[in-house]
């Protein structure tokens, strides 16, 4: 694939997603994933999610913004490696804002309480398996039968800066 494609497939692949593992590191040096939504799926290098002001991947962020995150949707996975910002925008904020995060957040979007995390990304590597779930499962038993290596699809590593 070429690095157009790479990058065309990795949007494709987080197009779908809409839940991810963010991963932080804390300021004892400890690596922290927590689910997470992702609020923007139409991926352009950026991706955005909602945080309480005072809660701790907040703090984890202004000690070290370089974050990781991680989707699965179907048979692939996307790894995302970045750098995040605290944002405190309200218009950015009302633009993003909906119902699901309205059930999070009932102070709504004008709230100081309520920030922005923004993650510049800067490379992802996929996973990619062709089919459903049974054909991998499939591909594994005909490999233990056979002795080949099971075809589990496409993997490549993206930069994005």
């Amino acid at each position: 694939m070429t690095d157009t494609d790479s990058r065309a497939h990795v949007v494709e692949l987080l197009s779908d997603a809409n839940l991810c593992m963010f991963t932080t590191t804390s300021t004892d040096g400890h690596l922290i994933a927590r689910p997470m939504a992702l609020q923007e799926t139409e991926f352009d290098g950026d991706l955005w999610f909602f945080a309480a002001a005072d809660s701790r991947k907040v703090a984890d962020i202004g000690a070290n913004p370089s974050v990781g995150i991680s989707f699965q949707s179907g048979t692939s996975w996307v790894s995302v490696s970045g750098r995040a910002s605290v944002v405190r925008d309200d218009a950015k904020k009302k633009d993003l804002w909906s119902q699901g995060v309205a059930a999070w957040f009932q102070d709504g979007p004008e709230s100081d309480g309520i920030v922005l995390i923004k993650v510049e990304a800067e490379g992802a590597e996929y996973w990619s398996a062709p089919g459903s779930k049974v054909s991998t499962l499939i591909a594994y038993a005909k490999s233990r039968i056979t002795g080949d290596r099971p075809d589990v699809g496409t993997n490549d590593i993206v930069d994005l800066s």
